[in-house]
């Protein structure tokens, strides 16, 4: 999914990084505390959810999250990348072209695990419809936030929208296809989610920190807590085994 020297002279100078995660991984939390973080040094950016941030997709994400409404996996595949074909032409596109920072609150690695993997549709027969949807646009870095799918759950609380009342075992096949996705693909970083969420943060930010020392400023403190999505996976199987404002622009 990195992005070709022909994406990179489409899309100008900007950089566009995505929060990803099982339900109940942080994301929306996480992706609040940096954005929080680059307002208090002046950093300017754009936020966003996928899918979301324009009619087309606040409608599409309102049709495929309510659990009043029954729909096969293919028609769920369109909803979202129909979104996501607005929200790359509408929000970031532009941004980017401005030279701007995007984040955005999930992407296409999700479409290949909830559809593509665990709906059963096929990751490489969803591959192609994304692409037509992105124009081939990826993100810089994609933040892979790591939790078991079950703890992720019980952190949540009672299930609310269409895909949260999944059963276990859907939930467990979307984490098991993000870690075989991660491990393919060096523009992700999975980052681990034990412990407070300002300890996952800075694990987070040092991520960035160390890619765009100038947009996102070292901390002090250090830590050497995040690793290549790729080097989580070997190790994993060594052992065997929110809401917030988005789609807008900050000051």
């Amino acid at each position: 999914m990195s992005n070709t020297t022909t994406d990179r002279d489409a899309r100008g100078a900007g950089l566009f990084i995505v929060f990803e995660g099982v339900e109940g991984a942080g994301k929306s939390t996480q992706i609040q505390r940096v954005a929080s973080r680059l307002d208090a040094a002046g950093e300017p950016y754009v936020l966003a959810r996928e899918p979301g941030g324009t009619e087309v997709g606040e409608r599409a994400r309102a049709i495929v999250l309510d659990p009043g409404v029954d729909m096969g996996a293919e028609a769920e595949l369109f909803l979202y990348l129909a979104a996501r074909a607005e929200f790359v032409r509408s929000i970031v596109l532009p941004a980017l072209r401005r030279g701007e920072l995007v984040l955005a609150d999930r992407y296409e690695l999700s479409t290949l695990a909830y559809q593509g993997a665990a709906r059963g549709l096929g990751i490489e027969r969803v591959r192609p419809l994304n692409r037509v949807a992105t124009g081939g646009l990826s993100p810089d870095l994609t933040v892979l936030l790591l939790i078991d799918p079950d703890s992720g759950r019980r952190r949540q609380g009672p299930a609310a929208d269409r895909l949260e009342r999944e059963l276990p075992e859907f939930h467990r096949a979307v984490a098991e296809a993000y870690r075989r996705l991660a491990a393919e693909d060096e523009t992700i970083v999975a980052v681990r989610t034990e412990g407070a969420p300002d300890e996952v943060h800075e694990r987070i930010w040092e991520a960035l920190s160390r890619r765009w020392p100038e947009r996102f400023v070292p901390s002090n403190s250090g830590g050497g807590n995040f690793s290549p999505a790729s080097e989580f996976h070997e190790r994993d199987a060594a052992r065997g085994g929110d809401t917030g404002e988005y789609a807008e622009e900050s000051e």
